[in-house]
């Protein structure tokens, strides 16, 4: 079995997991009543992004090969290092998921008896779903070997970003005023310590 065919499995088995971790949160959300919801054009243009750069195109070159053009050798260390990256991001996922338990939504909702979840990793930034979403774009980065399939995810995460996160912020200090600002001045978005 080649290097790259190895990356791609990995890639394949990373993303099950990641609709594994997530499926059964997104049932328990359908059953908790939303109270406001800032569901915009953008946002769902950000989230189409993110699943096409994350999942749809990525999985199309796993799939066929396609563009074959834009391959490159893939490397060993690449694909041990994208393995670690892509692990830490369902992990981080994970347990953002756990963390807010029926307070997460997929799109910018506030939902009944909603609470502001300041621990586990919200203890270091405001935002580990998107932290884990960057991971993925990384990891998926170092187990692909091909530039477009590779750098795809990275693109779909930053649009999703830059689409929805001033939004959201904007949403919880809405909702949680003075108790939010303050989390916002200890805290940073999705890396810790930098940014």
């Amino acid at each position: 079995m080649s290097v790259a065919s190895v990356g791609e499995i990995v890639w394949v088995l990373g993303i099950v997991a990641w609709y594994v971790i997530r499926y059964p949160f997104e049932r328990r959300a359908k059953r908790v009543q939303v109270v406001s919801n800032a569901r915009t054009p953008s946002e769902t243009i950000g989230l189409a992004a993110a699943l096409f750069g994350l999942a749809i195109l990525p999985g199309f070159y796993v799939a066929t090969g396609f563009p074959q053009s834009a391959d490159y050798p893939a490397r060993a260390w690449s694909v041990a290092l994208g393995t670690i990256i892509f692990a830490l991001a369902l992990w981080v996922f994970r347990r953002s998921h756990k963390e807010l338990g029926r307070n997460w939504s997929i799109t910018l909702e506030i939902r009944e008896k909603h609470k502001l979840v300041c621990t586990g990793p919200y203890a270091l930034v405001r935002h580990p779903m998107y932290t884990s979403f960057l991971l993925m774009g990384l990891g998926q980065a170092f187990l692909l070997s091909n530039w477009v399939a590779s750098l795809a995810g990275l693109i779909g995460f930053a649009i999703l970003f830059f689409l929805r996160v001033n939004k959201e912020e904007r949403m919880m200090l809405e909702n949680f005023g003075p108790q939010y600002r303050t989390y916002m001045e200890r805290t940073k978005r999705i890396i810790p310590y930098l940014y």
